[in-house]
């Protein structure tokens, strides 16, 4: 039994990298394959009567690692200098925008149309507002320069002032003064902590002798996200800092103090770094929606109860997007087909107790947004002017 799960496991994996490495030809988002490659799993195990673990307790772990390794892998790609500033203002706007809007949209919706409380309805609007960068940013790989900068900038803001909401409003029953305040602290205080864990993080990566040398700073890295998420810290800030500082080193470098970490030495292995990162983000992502489509019922893919709805919140979604990037002046084709939803919006699903979950915010309704988020993608990408595909 074990040796069939290592085949298995490993044969699906490597259909999974031929999915990723064939999507820039396919313009098929590999998600949609993976989640249709574990349903079919599924059905299989069903057929024969295969006797598999139930893989649902795995999935949230599986979330939060790939949740990590996505944002760390999008900061490290980010740039910072003045040419960035442009895109970087219109992206973090875009962001807040159009998480906002459509958050405060869907939480009248739901309190409107099944009496919910405020607190519920937002918690569960949330988790439909974020782009993921787990899907947006290989997607835009074999874009323009220009027009992978803005995804990989807006969708790592995405996903991580969407967690910072998510959590502050998770974390307060009663949203008042003082809830603000707080959260102010905290985010001071996750501020200070980002910038120390930095440095000690990159004065590692500069020390660090042997043959193992990047497992340790990324078990670190899991190590203090898990304390700060412990506190209630918006945890996720410090993996963009530290993702920002390691990336940036050339940009830092007329710093006084930068200089102690030789920069030559620290920017080798920062791109070796950064490798690890992308192979350990592409693993965790595949497993993750690989269960998570062994999880899907072919009931909750084709309820009809939930597709109205999920039909009327994409469509929201991009009347919103091409509003947002009209007004930010930004070329809609094709950045406006690329708002898809996955990994992050799943897990914070699941992070929602069952007491606060609003019943029509369910897998079925998810999946669905999902599927059709990546399929407007994939005709977005195969309607993209051969000028952006480059």
């Amino acid at each position: 039994m074990t040796t069939a799960i290592i085949i298995t496991f490993c044969s699906l994996l490597l259909l999974a990298y031929l999915f990723d490495i064939s999507s820039s030809k396919t313009k098929i988002p590999s998600v949609v394959l993976l989640l249709l490659l574990g349903w079919s799993m599924q059905q299989v195990a069903g057929f024969f009567n295969l006797q598999l673990p139930d893989f649902s307790e795995v999935l949230p772990v599986l979330g939060t690692v790939g949740l990590i390794m996505i944002v760390l892998e999008g900061s490290l790609e980010l740039e910072l200098n003045r040419s960035k500033v442009q895109t970087i203002r219109k992206a973090f706007l875009g962001s807040i925008a159009s998480v906002a809007v459509l958050a405060l949209a869907l939480t009248c919706a739901f309190m409107l149309i099944g009496l919910h409380s405020t607190r519920d309805s937002l918690l569960n609007a949330i988790p439909i507002c974020v782009i993921s960068s787990s899907i947006a940013i290989p997607s835009a790989r074999h874009l323009s320069a220009a027009t992978r900068e803005y995804i990989v900038y807006e969708s790592s803001f995405s996903d991580i002032l969407g967690v910072i909401l998510f959590n502050f409003v998770l974390v307060n029953e009663v949203v008042d003064a003082f809830s603000f305040l707080q959260f102010g602290l905290q985010f001071l205080v996750m501020i200070i902590v980002s910038f120390v864990a930095t440095l000690g993080l990159a004065y590692f990566l500069h020390r660090i002798q042997g043959h193992v040398k990047f497992v340790p700073i990324i078990l670190m890295i899991f190590l203090i996200y898990a304390i700060s998420k412990l506190y209630h810290l918006p945890s996720l800030l410090f993996i963009l800092v530290f993702g920002l500082f390691i990336g940036n080193l050339d940009e830092l470098r007329h710093l006084k103090w930068i200089k102690r970490f030789r920069t030559e030495t620290l920017t080798e292995q920062t791109e070796k770094f950064k490798e690890l990162v992308a192979e350990a983000t592409f693993l965790m992502r595949a497993l993750f929606f690989l269960l998570f489509g062994y999880s899907l019922q072919t009931a909750e893919i084709v309820n009809m109860e939930t597709l109205p709805w999920s039909l009327g919140i994409v469509g929201l979604i991009f009347l919103l997007r091409t509003t947002q990037l009209a007004l930010f002046k930004y070329p809609l084709n094709p950045a406006v087909f690329i708002a898809p939803r996955g990994l992050i919006n799943i897990l914070l699903l699941l992070t929602i107790a069952p007491e606060n979950l609003i019943p029509l915010v369910n897998k079925s309704l998810i999946t669905q947004i999902i599927l059709l988020t990546s399929f407007i993608l994939m005709i977005g990408l195969m309607a993209a002017k051969p000028a952006e595909q480059r």
